[in-house]
């Protein structure tokens, strides 16, 4: 008898088990199986674990796929009787559900994280998502506009509110939450730079909160053209009458982007009403706006912008990830080289 539950199987199969047990326990590498459900560890692990480590939408991002995928099918288990199995079987149940490769990715390392933290904490003796098999990722195609492209575009959004965004967004390579967490107190408009400080982040019920950028690097220094600080001037301006024109209404966040009553703006409702639109208006290809973040590095190294320059501008962890993700501008820009080369040493032959 082990746990109140009888061991299965012939006397010599339980023999070898007890036998196998009391060795571990004379090794000192038992681990007593736990009673408890993994929703009541996936609990714990969020709390005790994960919610002092993480931002707030990091947090929401792993309850959501918990409660999504995973404790509806497994949340009821003990967590020392969850097989690879099971887990397999609830990977495979979401892709065939049409979810996609990379949300059934991961939500399996959400589960195998906590399921690690289990391990360490003795409640049980292995990690069973460690045995499961993944569907093969969906690289998402990369799309950028053109110069020309570009330029139809910002003339079609020349007489919109929204101008200034799009405009901050190509010239500079900025992420959504970095353009809509910018305060005017970041921007050097003597020296024509501004600085990246923060991310705006949303959360359930229209909650909103300033958090950190994406990784220590993505806090930088970014060098705008002149006729960008002219633009924020005029804006500036104009937000100033909104605001006096408001009065106590208006909130103000010092955001540089904001609505009629200072409120940080809502990156799919610009997205949705007028990013798209303004596309579809003079028909250009349908773009998400990261990739005008896209877009603002391809140009770059298209006109042979040195690509440490092209990744401090994007905040990259480091110049391989520029490299790697901008690999296809490079074969271009290896032809230029010649060109420049073939004119220093024998252009006056």
């Amino acid at each position: 008898i082990y746990h109140n539950k009888t061991i299965h199987g012939t006397k010599r199969d339980a023999q070898r088990y007890l036998t196998k047990v009391q060795r571990e326990k004379d090794l000192g590498t038992f681990v007593e199986p736990s009673r408890e459900s993994l929703d009541t560890h996936l609990d714990e692990w969020l709390t005790v674990s994960i919610e002092p480590r993480v931002r707030e939408r990091t947090l929401a991002s792993y309850r959501e796929m918990l409660d999504l995928y995973i404790r509806p099918e497994l949340g009821k288990r003990p967590i020392s009787n969850l097989k690879p199995a099971e887990i397999q079987r609830t990977c495979n149940d979401m892709t065939g559900r049409g979810l996609s490769p990379r949300t059934v990715k991961y939500a399996h390392r959400v589960l195998k994280m906590a399921l690690e933290q289990a391990v360490k904490w003795q409640k049980i003796r292995y990690n069973p998502a460690n045995l499961t098999d993944l569907p093969k990722s969906q690289a998402v195609e990369m799309k950028t506009l053109s110069e020309a492209e570009v330029h139809r575009f910002l003339e079609a959004a020349r007489e919109t509110p929204w101008y200034p965004l799009f405009v901050l967004a190509i010239s500079t390579g900025m992420r959504s939450g970095e353009i809509l967490a910018l305060q005017w107190k970041d921007i050097d408009f003597r020296n024509a730079k501004l600085g990246v400080q923060r991310s705006l982040t949303r959360l359930k019920g229209g909650v909103w909160r300033f958090t950190n950028p994406k990784t220590p690097r993505a806090k930088r220094q970014i060098s705008l053209p002149p006729s960008v600080i002219d633009l924020l001037t005029k804006h500036r301006k104009m937000q100033a009458e909104i605001r006096l024109a408001a009065g106590s209404k208006y909130e103000n966040h010092d955001l540089v982007f904001a609505s009629d009553t200072g409120q940080p703006l809502n990156h799919r409702n610009i997205v949705r009403r007028h990013f798209k639109p303004l596309l579809r208006s003079v028909g250009l290809p349908d773009v998400r706006f990261y990739d005008l973040r896209h877009t603002h590095a391809t140009l770059l190294l298209g006109a042979g912008e040195n690509p440490k320059v092209v990744s401090e501008r994007l905040g990259h962890a480091s110049i391989v990830l520029t490299l790697d993700t901008y690999s296809h501008v490079l074969p271009d820009m290896q032809q230029k080289s010649a060109e420049k080369i073939e004119g220093i040493l024998f252009g006056d032959s």
